[in-house]
C-alpha cells in the first residue's frame, strides 16, 4: 500500500481478495502490505491483478515467488523475533539453550538447569519423550520427565523447550514447557505441525536429515499457517557423504541462506551436527560467524553416565569454558548475549 493509505484503503483491497474466493492477510509495517498467503489460480492471476492495482491507495502488485509464502522474506520484510518470558530469539540477541539430551532426575536437570543458567545460557533444554534409533535405548520419562521440567524451569526461572512426537501429546507437553520442539524425524509430520501450530506455542521446528531448504521452509508453513508466528528454525545438520568423523554434516550453508529467504529466526544445533563433544565449541564459533541467532547444546553433570547421546554432550566445565568464547564472538559480531 502506499505510505499514505487509509484503513478504509487497506480494507478496500481485502474485500476484493475475498470476491476472488482468497483470503488476505494484512501485514502492519513500516508501509502496510496485504498478502496472500495461498496459491492464487492462474486464472484469476491476471484479473485480480488489474483490479487491486486500480484501487486507490494501491503502490504496487507483486507476486511471491517462492512456493513458501508466509516464512518468506518476501512476504514479511521485518525480521521476526520469538520473545518468550521476557527471552529474545532472533535479530541481533544471541540465545542459548543447554541442558542434558533426556531428562532423567529431578537432581540431574536441577544440577543442568544451575549449571547452564550460571554459564549464560537462558533456555532449558531436555528430552521427556525420545525417538530413538533403537527400540532397546533410553526412551525418556514420558510426562514424569515433563513434570520435572516445568518444576526445574520454574525454580530456576529458565525458559523451558522440550520435544513433542505426536499430534495428541502436543497438549500435554504444551502444558508444561514454553516451547514445543519438533525433532528432525518428525520434520514433516503435517499433522504434529498443524496441531502444534494451533497450540499458540512458540515451535522450535528442526530441519530433517534429508530436507532440503524448501522442504524445511514449507514445514514451517504449516505452523505459521495454523495462525502462530512463533516459530523457530534450527539447523541440526544432514546426512553427508562419510559418517565416520561425525554424526552428520553440520549444514552451515543453511544459516545464511534462511537468514536471507527467511524472516524467521535460526539456530544452529552443534551437538546433532557433528554428534562429538570435541568438535563442538568450533562448530559453534562457526555458527555465530555464519550469522545464526542462538545455538542448542547439550550438556550433562556428568556425560559418561547420560542415558542418551553420551558421546556429543559437553560437560559442565566444558560448557563454562565455551560460554566465554560464545560472549567473545557474540560481541565482535555485533550481538548482544540473550
Amino acid at each position: 500500500m502506499q505510505f499514505e493509505a487509509t484503513p478504509e484503503q487497506v480494507e478496500a483491497v481485502c474485500s476484493t481478495i475475498r470476491e476472488f474466493g482468497l483470503e488476505p492477510l494484512a501485514l502492519p509495517g513500516d508501509r502496510m502490505a496485504v498478502g496472500i498467503p495461498s496459491a492464487i489460480p492462474t486464472d484469476k492471476r491476471e484479473p485480480l491483478d488489474a483490479v487491486i492495482s486500480s484501487l486507490p491507495g494501491v503502490s504496487k502488485v507483486t507476486h511471491v515467488s517462492r512456493p513458501y509464502k508466509l516464512s518468506s522474506m518476501e512476504f514479511r520484510r521485518q525480521k521476526t523475533v520469538v520473545e518468550v518470558k521476557g527471552v529474545p530469539i532472533g535479530a541481533g540477541h544471541f540465545t542459548v539453550f543447554a541442558g542434558p539430551c533426556s531428562v532423567e532426575s529431578y537432581e540431574q536437570l536441577t544440577a543442568s538447569a544451575v549449571a547452564v543458567k550460571a554459564a549464560g545460557a537462558r533456555v532449558l533444554r531436555g528430552g521427556a519423550f525420545k525417538p530413538r534409533t533403537s527400540p532397546y535405548a533410553f526412551q525418556g520419562l514420558g510426562v514424569a520427565g515433563l513434570e520435572i521440567m516445568k518444576r526445574v524451569g520454574d525454580e530456576q526461572g529458565m525458559v523451558t523447550i522440550s520435544e513433542v512426537m505426536s499430534p495428541d501429546m502436543v497438549g500435554v507437553v504444551a502444558d508444561h514447557v514454553d516451547i514445543l520442539q519438533i525433532g528432525a524425524r518428525s520434520m514433516q509430520n503435517y499433522p504434529l505441525l498443524i496441531a502444534a501450530g494451533e497450540s499458540g506455542k512458540p515451535v522450535f521446528l528442526k530441519r530433517g536429515p534429508s530436507a532440503t531448504i524448501d522442504e524445511f521452509l514449507l514445514a514451517a508453513e504449516y505452523i505459521l499457517n495454523r495462525g502462530n508466528p512463533n516459530v523457530i528454525l534450527c539447523e541440526r545438520g544432514i546426512v553427508g557423504h562419510d559418517r565416520t568423523y561425525a554424526r552428520n554434516t553440520l549444514d552451515l550453508n543453511a544459516v545464511p541462506i534462511l537468514k536471507e529467504f527467511s524472516h524467521l529466526p535460526v539456530v544452529v544445533d552443534p551437538s546433532h551436527g557433528v554428534g562429538v563433544a570435541r568438535y563442538v565449541p568450533a562448530m559453534t564459533r562457526a555458527a555465530i560467524g555464519a550469522g545464526a541467532d542462538g545455538v542448542m547444546l547439550e550438556v550433562h553433570p556428568n556425560p559418561k553416565e547420560a542415558l542418551s547421546d553420551a558421546s556429543q554432550t559437553l560437560t559442565v566445565e566444558q560448557f563454562q569454558k565455551l560460554m566465554d568464547e560464545v560472549r567473545r564472538f557474540a560481541d565482535a559480531w555485533g550481538m548482544s548475549l540473550a
